[in-house]
């Protein structure tokens, strides 16, 4: 069980703070991408060593991974949503200072100016991220926490090479490193048997606009008439857009081939069913439904955003299309629906690079090596393999 970090939340100097030397606060610990990131990092640190805790600043306790990281014995400590920002910069600050951690990492963008403010009043290095397009995250924090979030800390881990690149105008971080995401391998077996038997395209991710589910919807569409009604798509995901997006599939007459399943906590046993991964977001970081069907052993056709050049190798491990150029997402899925044995190909050579570079292992030696290089002195360092991993700032 993970020690309870406060026993009156509305008294900050009430809790009972736990030695920590890398304290990493987060947005909240619900079923998401950067959330499960964060707990790959925490499951696979030495936490012996390094002494993890987390400040969440919207905190409920009934959130999936709050309950994952409770079976780590990692310090949890949170805000309730109803507090103000400010109270919770103060409440933050009080913390940082008892617990005095070496290193304060924000692992989302919208609370990387807390982290900066927390670590300037412990006397801790501070490191903040950035996940997904630049120009997005700071357009969705506002013109003023925006800016704050996008210039401090002064060093920045992303995961996506694409996102650094966009950084731009005065409030920008000095130092940039990109760190992809990563995969626990083991749960995401490669699927085997002939692709004929598989019987639906599959699609990953959360119903808001930023995925542009109303693309995928009209590609398929195009997609009934071309191949005929053989071809079928199910949605893992849910999000405020389902009744829209399902309006729209019973509009454009595709409600029979398009299939949303809502949220789906199985996705390596959903992925094993599918045929392929298709992709149409707008704006991306490194998506893990990428990276998780690639680990399956599927080819994906996506729209070109974040990291997905890297992820998919066009011609490869699958098709990256242009930005909005339907008839060409359209051409390509049809290529895979139709050649099963391209589509086997393909699948073994994402499963070969997953393999490769996916790794758990990966994300602790790189993330460390970032503090390392933002200048954490880590004097309990030994000669094990994280002392020579480098990373340089793009």
């Amino acid at each position: 069980m993970a020690i309870q970090a406060f026993s009156d939340l509305q008294d900050p100097k009430s809790w009972i703070p736990r030695q920590s030397r890398l304290l990493y606060v987060v947005g909240q610990l619900g079923l998401g991408g950067l959330e499960r990131q964060l707990y790959y990092l925490l499951e696979n640190l030495d936490r012996a060593r390094y002494q993890p805790s987390i400040v969440v600043w919207n905190l409920n306790p009934d959130d999936k991974y709050y309950r994952d990281i409770e079976e780590l014995d990692i310090p949890i400590y949170g805000f309730p949503a109803v507090w103000n920002p400010l109270s919770k910069l103060k409440a933050l600050r009080a913390l940082a200072r008892q617990v005095l951690p070496e290193v304060i990492h924000s692992y989302g963008f919208h609370t990387n100016f807390a982290a900066y403010y927390a670590a300037w009043g412990a006397g801790s290095l501070a490191i903040g991220s950035l996940r997904g397009d630049f120009v997005r995250a700071r357009q969705e924090g506002g013109a003023f926490k925006g800016a704050l979030n996008a210039r401090w800390p002064d060093c920045h881990i992303s995961n996506s090479r694409a996102s650094v690149e966009s950084t731009d105008g005065p409030f920008r971080p000095k130092r940039v490193f990109v760190v992809r995401n990563a995969l626990d391998l083991k749960n995401f077996k490669c699927v085997s048997g002939t692709f004929t038997k598989r019987d639906y395209v599959a699609a990953v991710g959360s119903l808001l606009p930023v995925k542009r589910w109303d693309r995928l919807l009209k590609v398929a569409r195009v997609l009934k008439t071309v191949v005929g009604d053989d071809i079928h798509f199910q949605i893992a995901g849910d999000g405020p857009l389902r009744s829209a997006l399902e309006k729209l599939a019973g509009d454009l007459g595709i409600s029979g081939c398009v299939k949303f399943l809502g949220a789906v906590h199985d996705i390596p046993t959903f992925l094993s069913g599918a045929k392929f991964l298709v992709h149409t977001s707008e704006s991306e970081g490194c998506p893990n439904a990428v990276m998780e069907a690639m680990a399956c052993g599927l080819p994906v056709v996506a729209m070109e955003a974040g990291e997905i050049p890297y992820l998919v190798e066009a011609g490869k491990t699958g098709f990256v299309v242009s930005q909005g150029d339907e008839a060409m997402f359209v051409r390509r899925v049809t290529e895979l629906f139709s050649d099963d044995d391209l589509c086997s190909r393909m699948g073994w050579a994402a499963r070969e690079k997953a393999q490769r570079e996916f790794t758990l292992e990966r994300l602790v030696l790189e993330t460390l090596a970032v503090y390392r290089a933002a200048g954490w002195r880590d004097e309990r360092v030994d000669n094990l393999s994280t002392a020579s991993t480098e990373v340089k700032a793009i």
